[in-house]
């Protein structure tokens, strides 16, 4: 198998028209590909089979929302204290233990259910515990990518493993649901335990340029200095480097908008559009094409610097936001659709090209800290964009109500080219790579 990129890494040359997919090619980054790809689908999986499992078991729907909350939580509370401990270890073994103690904690639903020992009490914790885990994992993989392909190509990597997630939204759902009518639910949770051990498996042969002797805080105990460590991360982000604050801002209203987008996308199809969950699921892979092949289409773009990609970001908002504001005036449910696309591929050009600046800006024995406060603010910002939106959506209208998440994706470009003019003419904001 060929490693292009290893050479060229070597040389200190760059490939004159890099193609994205070269980095599948190569036996670090193509192991951590095929797992993640086979995780994503197993992630996917889970999210529908569990759901499905627990309303058989209880016939509750409101029991059944719990399972839902439980996922959601350690972002929220738990992310920065993860950062902190997981910036004092290396990554590599740190993403293999998650994936092997997620595939013992969803094997011991199916487990105990077959043993009529599964209590709601004993899988809320199960759920709840793999909840940690991957709020452990997401951060450890995006820290771990810089160890593993070289700078130039990190949007390409980054949006490779964008188009993970996307095949596995697209194909896990589906197959859960033939899963679900052929085996049963608790069978299917068999599966994607598979999926994660899979995922650990792939992670072995890797090679990551990282050893303890990286990590600042590596030789500190268990409880020593967490204050301080957070501390450090918090002035990290939001007092030294004025350019992962302004993402960090960026970020946050993408995600009030796009959240809500994707929240509200049944109450309009059903309410503006007039359709049924049949045209709905249409819609909904119409969303997940349009990402997929956004992604894909990423991985072969030029880097640039970071006025190029700013500008290159805020451009796709902008589009994504005018689409949003269009679906508001249709009623016809396959132009719907064709814009749904267009807006599924305009939210996937943020977040490979927000990863890679983080990644270039942040000294690695910050990132845990960097990609965890990103996270525990996204996932604030997408609950209060749900909440906002749902409320608005039922005193003002659906049609209404895209009109504001329109308006929040086209703020989100504005406060990216507005990032960018900053950039070109005050050379403020320099993207350089940190060393530790």
């Amino acid at each position: 198998m060929s490693d292009v990129l290893a050479d060229s890494e070597k040389t200190g040359s760059t490939p004159s028209h890099p193609r994205g997919w070269e980095l599948v090619k190569t036996r670090d980054f193509g192991f951590l590909f095929a797992g993640q790809t086979i995780s994503q689908i197993g992630d996917s999986l889970n999210k529908v089979a569990l759901l499905w499992f627990v309303y058989e078991m209880t016939g509750s729907a409101l029991k059944m929302a719990v399972v839902g909350l439980l996922q959601t939580l350690p972002p929220l509370l738990l992310g920065p204290l993860i950062g902190v401990y997981l910036d004092r270890v290396r990554k590599k073994p740190v993403m293999i233990g998650v994936d092997l103690l997620r595939t013992l904690m969803v094997l011991l639903i199916p487990l105990l259910y077959a043993m009529e020992a599964l209590t709601l009490d004993r899988l809320y914790f199960l759920v709840f515990a793999t909840a940690i885990f991957s709020t452990v994992f997401g951060p450890a993989l995006t820290s771990a990518v810089p160890l593993i392909v070289p700078k130039e190509r990190l949007i390409a990597a980054n949006a490779l493993l964008q188009t993970t997630t996307n095949v596995g939204l697209l194909v896990g759902p589906a197959v859960s649901g033939l899963g679900i009518a052929l085996i049963g639910a608790q069978n299917v949770l068999y599966a994607d335990a598979a999926t994660f051990f899979i995922s650990a498996l792939c992670l072995f042969p890797i090679r990551m340029r990282e050893t303890l002797d990286h990590w600042r805080t590596a030789s500190k105990g268990l409880t020593e200095g967490i204050t301080s460590d957070l501390l450090e991360g918090f002035r990290f982000v939001f007092v030294e480097q004025k350019t992962v604050l302004l993402l960090m801002l960026t970020a946050t209203l993408y995600s009030v908008g796009i959240s809500a987008f994707i929240f509200l996308l049944p109450v309009f199809a059903k309410d503006v559009l007039g359709v049924g969950p049949i045209q709905l699921g249409w819609l909904w892979s119409a969303l997940g094409v349009g990402m997929l092949l956004a992604s894909l289409g990423l991985t072969s773009f030029t880097q640039g610097d970071v006025s190029w990609r700013l500008r290159f970001m805020s451009s796709a908002l902008a589009v994504g936001g005018l689409a949003v504001a269009a679906l508001g005036f249709l009623e016809a449910p396959i132009v719907a659709g064709a814009l749904i696309a267009v807006i599924g591929g305009s939210t996937a050009m943020f977040t490979p090209i927000v990863w890679t600046m983080l990644q270039e800006l942040t000294p690695s024995h910050l990132l845990g800290r960097v990609f965890t406060s990103f996270a525990t603010g996204g996932m604030a910002s997408s609950m209060a964009g749900m909440a906002g939106f749902g409320w608005a959506a039922d005193t003002i209208g659906p049609a209404a109500s895209l009109g504001g998440i329109s308006l929040i994706l086209l703020m989100t470009a504005a406060t990216a080219w507005l990032f960018s003019f900053y950039k070109s003419h005050a050379g403020g904001l320099a993207v350089s790579t940190v060393q530790s």
